[in-house]
């Protein structure tokens, strides 16, 4: 059912969009260009017919002028008045509206029509229809010796009605043919123009997990699909550091869980290989019991740290006293500093800020632990806390050997150890600095480290309370902060 229903929500295709619009394009413009055309052979016909009717007008009024100046009858000069023009009918009404000439059945349509009483405007364009044709009609005003004559001229415009409409139907098959082949060449064109894409296409689908180290050429891509090409290559890289990431980081949980999982087998399949003392199963059992204790510790941050990263972890914020924080936190390890002859001194003033207690109390004691154990006896480690404008910079420095600098960028990476042979020394599992990361990424902060001259620095920066509810802020923090 979802997938029917992802069917028919998919919109059309980049194609069937493009030819939509040329479509919907071309039926407009030939449209629009049709009318214009069919409009102008129309006007150069009104203006071929006004001028006929105009000089059949004047040719009809130089006829009434001549009447009175020949024998001839008023019937027999206007019947030779207009000659050279074919289907004209044409009516002389004197001022009374008797018909002086002109057809009778046209004068009976006339005044049956009230054709007359329409067309006495001068110089006014009508048309009517008579015995199965078509007349364009000039009715004209004119005065001969002091005597007012209504010219009625008429012109059969069948002809002209009969190419119009030729000319519509060519106009329409013309246009269908070229709206067709057009968009024959816009579907070929569009093709054409994806072509880049399906190669692009085909070049996408031969990447694999294994080659991730591939990359597409922008400079063989049309410009449109540059950026698009720019950003797959940015991807593609961050999805190689990734999956390094995680291959490394499975290698490193296999090899981390190897080891107490080795001593226990090991360690059981030496006790089991003879009878043994109460004492010495007890050994043993305290010996597993360490073991065990060190998988749980591991697992607990593996699964903390896989909460940080889902997003699933919720601080409890408070306004701290990070100064009062450290503090606590140094106080917890001062007998591990005493057994190792080391002192710490903390160098601060109140700093406030807003955080999750246990959290930051966390990262300062991973912080602090690791700068114990890489201490030599009988230094000084210090702890440092400074107040700037929007920001509060707390920073721990113990003397020790040098951390080289390509190790530098990578110690926040979990499991990740400067020594590459992985000799154990210590207890640590690699995750410690990746907490610590984490912890304060999720207060908004940042963490770094600098190793030289002998001294290596971690350097925590969290932003610091809004000064302007800082009162309100400082108000709200327990006492015993």
């Amino acid at each position: 059912m979802n997938e029917v229903n992802l069917a028919q929500r998919r919109p059309l295709s980049l194609s069937k969009r493009v030819l939509l619009f040329v479509a919907l394009a071309i039926t407009l413009s030939y449209l629009l260009m049709g009318q214009l055309i069919q409009r102008a052979i129309e006007n150069h016909f009104e203006e071929q017919d006004i001028d006929e009717l105009s000089v059949i007008t004047h040719a009809i009024e130089e006829a009434l002028i001549r009447v009175d100046t020949h024998s001839r009858s008023l019937e027999e000069i206007l019947d030779k008045a207009v000659s050279g023009h074919h289907g004209v009918i044409y009516l002389v009404l004197n001022q009374q509206g008797h018909r002086l000439y002109g057809p009778e059945d046209f004068a009976a349509a006339t005044d049956h029509d009230g054709l007359t009483s329409e067309l006495t405007k001068a110089q006014t364009l009508q048309s009517w229809e008579h015995d199965g044709k078509t007349y364009r009609v000039a009715v004209s005003s004119v005065t001969v010796r002091d005597q007012r004559y209504t010219i009625v001229a008429a012109i059969d415009i069948n002809f002209h009605l009969h190419f119009l409409e030729d000319i519509e139907q060519t106009l329409w098959i013309i246009m269908f043919l070229a709206g067709g082949l057009t968009l024959l060449a816009a579907a070929y064109g569009i093709h054409q123009g994806h072509a880049p894409l399906r190669q692009l296409s085909d070049s996408l689908s031969e990447i694999q997990a294994d080659h991730l180290d591939m990359r597409l050429n922008e400079a063989t891509v049309p410009d449109e699909l540059v950026s698009l090409v720019a950003s797959f290559n940015k991807m593609l890289s961050r999805l190689e550091d990734s999956f390094l990431k995680l291959s490394h980081f499975s290698a490193d949980i296999a090899h981390e869980l190897r080891t107490p999982l080795t001593n226990l087998i090991t360690q059981t399949q030496v006790a089991l290989g003879k009878s043994r003392s109460l004492e010495e199963y007890r050994e043993l059992l305290y010996s597993n019991l360490e073991e065990q204790e060190r998988l749980t510790k591991m697992v607990n941050d593996m699964l903390w740290l896989a909460q940080s990263d889902n997003g699933l972890l919720k601080p409890d914020w408070h306004c701290l006293n990070l100064a009062a924080e450290a503090q606590a936190t140094i106080e917890f390890f001062d007998a591990l500093a005493e057994e190792k002859n080391l002192d710490i001194e903390l160098v601060s003033s109140d700093c406030y800020i807003m955080g999750d207690k246990a959290m930051l109390r966390r990262a300062l004691s991973n912080l602090l632990s690791n700068a114990i154990r890489y201490t030599p006896r009988g230094e000084t480690i210090f702890v440092r806390l400074e107040q700037q404008a929007s920001t509060v910079s707390l920073s721990i420095e113990n003397p020790g050997p040098d951390i080289s600098p390509e190790h530098l960028p990578r110690l926040f990476d979990r499991f990740y150890r400067a020594d590459p042979s992985r000799q154990r020394q210590t207890e640590g599992a690699g995750l410690g600095l990746a907490i610590v990361r984490s912890i304060i990424e999720i207060h908004e902060g940042s963490v770094n480290v600098k190793s030289e001259n002998g001294l290596t620095r971690f350097t925590i920066v969290l932003p610091s309370a809004a000064h302007d509810t800082l009162g309100t802020l400082i108000q709200s923090c327990p006492d015993n902060q």
